[in-house]
């Protein structure tokens, strides 16, 4: 498969989230956004093709799904990540952060704490929050420019009593995967303490070579035994407005426990669309995913180069994975207004503040890079223009 990933795809009036609120969002329609994490290449052409057939049925009425549904993601998932689920652990739920405010919904005390690790996926706070709990931050270490876990400090709030953690595996916004013997060390504290892990692993595809993903659950059987993974076609094949994501769960207990309560509110419907494109991803898009996320790669390096020359002040976080760059900016000395005035109005670009991620964020930027390279290099010669006039270099 060759794929023109150089090729930008106009999604202008398109209703995008991600294109069409410039104006209102930012303050300007002139301006290139490399925010929400979301791609602009073309989704797999598997997948175009079989959402085309589905709409040429021409009735989208009451769908089921199908064994090979099934069998698509237990086969990816023995073939990529070495992970042997059985069908019987899978559930279905609109998206992961759906899953996420469930689970904190359904297995966490109203007021009780809730575990995550910060700076982190702002959602998470978000379905904490809601759901009337506790944000209980264990605050990832920045040594080297690389994330660490605090262990100590972790051991200390599940001693406190907090029994939920949400996990963000690989990590959104830094891009670090995870390495078996950390996941391990994790397992060890969850275990002895009984907590229960929510483990978001929707970026689990997208690894830069020398990186592996390890799927928590496939640590042992006792460490599965109180994970709940959350998964999704979407972010590796650019399918979020599908609306779909998944669960894998082996406690069988926890399972009926969620399960009940996706029945309850009518959130267990198959999708006319989804569950056809999950198939096509997963069976006939590998070839797709290896040479989008090798332009990817080169993305990464274009930037990592382009502002260590052109705006030194900047400091970028090298990422093990994800479509996603953290860059300090905090040596430019703005607040997050200061860092938005900077980007929507002087450079014209939108990335993500850093704040939207925890206080441990203020000061850093989050940067998409999953766009043609013209548009990254417009981008980032805009922003490095602006910072430099802004005098920093």
């Amino acid at each position: 498969m060759t794929v023109n990933f150089d090729e930008l795809l106009d999604r202008r009036n398109t209703r995008s989230y991600k294109w069409d609120q410039s104006a209102k969002m930012f303050g300007s329609e002139d301006i290139l956004p490399l925010w929400v994490a979301d791609m602009d290449f073309p989704s797999p052409p598997a997948v175009q093709e079989i959402v085309k057939r589905r709409a040429e049925i021409g009735a989208y009425g009451y769908a089921i799904r199908t064994d090979d549904y099934a069998e698509s993601i237990v086969n990816w998932f023995r073939r990529r990540h070495n992970w042997t689920i059985d069908a019987a652990w899978l559930g279905d739920t609109p998206s992961v952060v759906t899953s996420l405010s469930l689970c904190v919904e359904q297995f966490s005390e109203p007021g009780g704490q809730v575990v995550l690790q910060s700076p982190v996926y702002y959602p998470f706070y978000d379905v904490i929050e809601s759901n009337g709990r506790q944000v209980a931050k264990n605050p990832l270490v920045n040594h080297n420019g690389r994330y660490e876990m605090d262990y100590d400090h972790l051991e200390s709030l599940f001693k406190g009593g907090a029994k939920l953690m949400l996990l963000c595996s690989p990590h959104n916004p830094g891009g670090r995967v995870w390495e078996k013997e950390e996941l391990l060390k994790l397992g060890e504290l969850c275990l002895r303490y009984g907590v229960t892990v929510v483990s978001d692993e929707i970026h689990c595809d997208l690894t830069f070579p020398g990186h592996t993903h390890t799927p928590f659950a496939s640590l042992s059987p006792e460490i599965a035994d109180l994970t709940i993974t959350t998964l999704s076609v979407t972010k590796t094949f650019n399918l979020p407005g599908l609306v779909t994501s998944f669960l894998v769960i082996s406690n069988k207990d926890i399972k009926a426990k969620l399960d009940k309560r996706i029945h309850t509110l009518s959130l267990h419907m198959a999708s006319h669309f989804a569950q056809d494109a999950v198939v096509a991803a997963y069976n006939d898009s590998e070839d797709w995913l290896d040479e989008m996320f090798a332009y990817v790669k080169n993305n990464l390096d274009y930037a990592l180069n382009y502002l260590q020359e052109n705006a030194p002040a900047v400091k970028p976080m090298k990422p093990d994975g994800t479509y996603l760059l953290w860059i300090d900016c905090r040596a430019l000395e703005k607040d997050k207004d200061g860092l938005k005035q900077l980007m929507y109005q002087q450079a014209k670009v939108a990335f993500n503040e850093g704040s939207v991620f925890g206080s441990e964020g203020e000061g850093w930027l989050r940067i998409n890079l999953a766009c043609p390279r013209f548009i990254l290099e417009k981008a980032l010669k805009q922003f490095a223009d602006a910072v430099n006039a802004a005098g920093a270099v």
